[in-house]
């Protein structure tokens, strides 16, 4: 959840989270389709009237009021500039050939508020889209196995675009002590949280 301007974002609302006592949303954002980021009772929980929605096509066919983007799309939204940006599997997936996360699939999302730009990563790898990115303030990044990445590869994809702070998110089972010591001396903060 990012507060700023008044207004409350959340990305991927999960009813395994705990939601006591936070704001309702203005802007809920659908990274993908798979349970763990897709959960409609969670959406509901944190929706009001007048929240709106953003997903990517696969994930909008269980959201028939989302406002749909697909990777490269572009859109104002109040005093913010959402993209969406890829997020997939370049190596990983549950057989060979297949991809836990294929390419198109999902969204991960840059968002600008004045100068302040966050990166949530979404499910991904180390993809060549994520090492590009450019004047990012804030980044979230995965580092799950087999979904995503190890911390040694989320490290190295973050040192390639360097933003200011990283927070490791969905990185449940991985040791992100060391994800903080890979970045150690780059001049990137790592802040570590208890998030999943």
């Amino acid at each position: 959840m990012i507060e700023a301007g008044g207004k409350v974002i959340a990305v991927d609302p999960w009813s395994q989270g705990n939601y006591e006592g936070i704001p309702q949303a203005d802007l809920v954002l659908i990274t993908d389709i798979h349970g763990d980021h897709l959960d409609p009772p969670a959406i509901a929980k944190l929706r009001k009237s007048g929240t709106t929605l953003i997903a990517p096509p696969a994930a909008a066919a269980q959201l028939p009021d989302a406002q749909v983007m697909k990777n490269g799309d572009v859109k104002t939204w109040d005093r913010w500039t959402i993209e969406a940006v890829p997020m997939y599997n370049l190596k990983r997936g549950p057989a060979e050939g297949k991809f836990y996360h294929d390419k198109g699939r999902g969204n991960g999302y840059v968002l600008t508020y004045g100068g302040t730009r966050f990166y949530i990563a979404g499910d991904t790898e180390g993809i060549p889209e994520m090492r590009a990115l450019k004047d990012i303030t804030v980044a979230f990044v995965p580092m799950n196995l087999p979904y995503t990445m190890t911390a040694e590869e989320a490290a190295d994809a973050v040192r390639a675009f360097h933003p200011k702070i990283v927070y490791p998110y969905h990185y449940r089972g991985t040791d992100v002590s060391v994800f903080a010591k890979a970045l150690a001396g780059s001049g990137i903060e790592v802040r570590l949280r208890d998030w999943y």
